[in-house]
């Protein structure tokens, strides 16, 4: 199968998936609470503290500006420490009680809160109070949105972070600003914003109950759309959540109901279909419904590309007024908004430099903990591997393999091709690992009959491998052990050109998936394939791996829990390392799993297994091979797979 065509398959089944189950008001609300906990997991907040215990926004105002109509307060507050984000306020002039509020969250504007400040100026001039909220990306201080996008740093993925995370708390950080201020009452504050500042529309509104009216604009779409028609490939990181439980834009924007909803957005945007809109709103239409609130809940759609329109500008003002401010005034009666007025300069927060200590253009190293290796035990410690490896296995069971397949199809094994040399019998065989997907093995096993059964060595091919890699590496082993050479998918046969390598990356960390993940996947399906064999001791599975295919056999013995042997040449070092900004390079990102793990310590749980490396071994797997030798297990350095001598075998 092309992967194009599964990716399409997949994205497809989470999009028509997405809320399906939910019948009535009574199963919504059972469900609302566990939902709420993925959203807010897989946008890295989830252990973030609640208002009463966060750290303090120290806010500083570093200039105001006055105008006839409205004042301009310059300010910027620390969303968490030393992550510093500027705004400004718009604060009407001569307000005689508490306002609402409108937070404006930024698109992808190179001058942010300048180019949108006709925005807060005319919510200013309705008689909102309104901050507007510059990105990390391309606010005062430069941070980093297009990581995997531009950058080549597909390690987020694996640490289980998205920029959109980010701004989601600086926002959450910006209603919390916006209730201290005397001038809002902090009652009726809402959230709208264009493109990115769509999708933060989306994302806060979820997450953050003290929203109660929300309008995003052009942000609105599906993962089946994305996928299908490659829109994704034009949208930025932050654009999307890790897909840890494969849920879609839906299932978030369900989080809102009750509380009114506004959908605005284009008829021909080039990354967002007219289509996947209206999916994504019926969808969350019905959740309303449910609730008895589908007047709460309206779509604008407006003519032309991804942009605003004096349609849905004028129609949000009009939906804010009704909802904060409990006036019903026609759109049409409402004057659009101005020009761009203050310059850059007149805006500007950090008129006296950027703080010394900002992490803002960093936080994407920090923002998510990562786990740490674990104290070994010492010489006299015990410590279970048994139940340490059960217990990691099952977390990334769940919250980095989430997409293995509940019912795995059946392998279908077929033997397409059998041939003999030498004393040597050789095999091709097909067999499906996933639907869709027929994957080709080679066999090789001796001649000669067997008093008992063999061992076998499964070796990984390489992407992009030399045609006689597997015979090269397996040459003069011991040949008392039946060899299986595993093409996973893009490999050999279901390989892709590297031209496709970057759509690939990105497109199934939205699904949930990973390359190395789904190769995973099909290594854990090709051991139960070879312990299957006729002839083979089910017991005695060696699996080797080099370089990025070091990793998939990493995790697949650890989840598979019982070979014999794990060989490695040229493992990776660590998952938390960047790849090539064009997505070339070893995919070796597998969703959240620096949450919890890191190569060496995976290698280390795989005791009693012989843990074999082949060459150079980084210096970072010393913790492992430490633990081996607390523990009594074997680890064998050699120069090459002939040198190798398995446990309990002869010269």
């Amino acid at each position: 199968m092309a992967i194009r065509d599964y990716l399409c398959r997949v994205a497809a089944e989470i999009t028509d998936h997405s809320l399906t189950n939910i019948e009535t008001k009574e199963q919504w609300l059972q469900e609302r609470s566990k939902r709420y906990q993925q959203y807010l997991e897989m946008q890295g907040i989830l252990d973030f503290p609640p208002k009463e215990e966060r750290t303090p926004l120290n806010v500083t105002v570093t200039g105001v500006v006055k105008r006839d109509d409205v004042t301009i307060e310059k300010l910027y507050y620390e969303a968490l420490p030393q992550l510093y984000v500027t705004a400004n306020l718009y604060i009407p002039n001569n307000l005689k009680e508490p306002a609402p509020a409108v937070l404006y969250v930024c698109g992808h504007s190179t001058t942010q809160k300048v180019h949108y400040q006709p925005h807060p100026r005319r919510w200013a001039q309705l008689g909102f109070v309104s901050l507007i909220v510059d990105t990390i990306q391309r606010g005062e201080i430069k941070g980093y949105h297009h990581g995997c996008y531009r950058y080549g740093q597909f390690q987020w993925y694996s640490r289980g972070y998205t920029p959109g995370g980010t701004e989601l708390w600086n926002a959450i950080r910006g209603v919390d600003l916006l209730q201290e201020r005397e001038e809002v009452d902090p009652d009726r504050i809402g959230i709208t914003g264009i493109s990115g500042g769509g999708a933060v529309s989306w994302w806060t509104a979820a997450a953050d109950e003290r929203l109660k009216v929300v309008a995003p604009v052009c942000g609105t779409g599906t993962v089946k759309a994305h996928v299908r028609d490659r829109t994704w490939d034009g949208h930025c990181d932050c654009m999307m959540f890790i897909n840890t439980y494969g849920q879609d834009l839906a299932d978030c924007g369900a989080l809102i109901a009750p509380r009114p909803l506004m959908v605005a957005s284009a008829d021909r945007d080039g990354i967002y279909s007219i289509a996947s809109i209206r999916e994504t709103f019926r969808k969350i239409e019905k959740i309303y419904d449910l609730y008895g609130t589908g007047d709460d809940c309206q779509l604008v759609e407006t003519p032309g590309g991804h942009s605003y329109h004096r349609i849905s500008r004028t129609r949000i003002f009009s939906f804010f007024m009704k909802h904060l401010m409990g006036r019903d005034v026609p759109p049409e009666s409402i004057e659009d908004v101005g020009e761009e007025i203050e310059s850059e300069t007149t805006l500007k927060v950090f008129v006296g430099g950027i703080p010394s200590d900002e992490r803002t253009s960093i936080i994407q190293d920090s923002f998510i903990p990562l786990a740490g290796m674990p104290v070994a035990p010492g010489n006299n410690g015990e410590w279970d591997v048994e139940a340490e490896r059960s217990r990691l296995a099952e977390i990334l069971r769940e919250k980095s393999f989430g997409h293995f397949p509940r019912d795995p199809c059946d392998l279908d094994v077929q033997t397409e091709l059998e041939s003999m040399s030498g004393q040597t019998k050789l095999a091709r065989l097909a067999f499906t690992s996933e639907q869709d997907w027929r994957l080709h093995a080679k066999l090789v096993r001796p001649v000669a009959s067997q008093e008992k059964e063999s061992p076998v060595l499964i070796f990984l091919d390489s992407p992009g491998g030399e045609r006689w890699e597997f015979e090269g590496f397996t040459s003069n082993f011991t040949s008392s052990w039946i060899r299986m050479a595993v093409q996973c998918r893009g490999v050999h046969e279901t390989s892709w050109g590297p031209d496709l390598q970057w759509h690939i990356r990105r497109n199934a960390a939205i699904t949930g998936r990973t390359i190395a993940s789904m190769r995973v996947y099909d290594t854990l399906r090709a051991i139960e394939l070879a312990r299957d064999l006729p002839g083979v001791d089910p017991n005695r599975i060696a699996l080797a791996g080099r370089g990025q295919m070091a990793v998939v056999a990493l995790y697949a013995a650890l989840l598979d829990g019982n070979l014999e042997s794990v060989i490695l040449e040229q493992p990776p070092a660590t998952q938390n390392a960047p790849s090539q900004p064009d997505g070339t390079g070893d995919a070796i990102e597998i969703l959240n799993c620096l949450r919890f793990t890191d190569l060496p310590y995976v290698a280390g749980l795989l005791f009693p297994a012989d843990l074999v490396f082949i060459g150079h071994r980084p210096e970072s797997y010393r913790w492992a091979e430490e633990l081996y030798h607390r523990l009594g297990g074997r680890v064998v350095h050699v120069k090459q797979l002939a040198d190798y001598l398995p446990a309990g075998q002869s010269m």
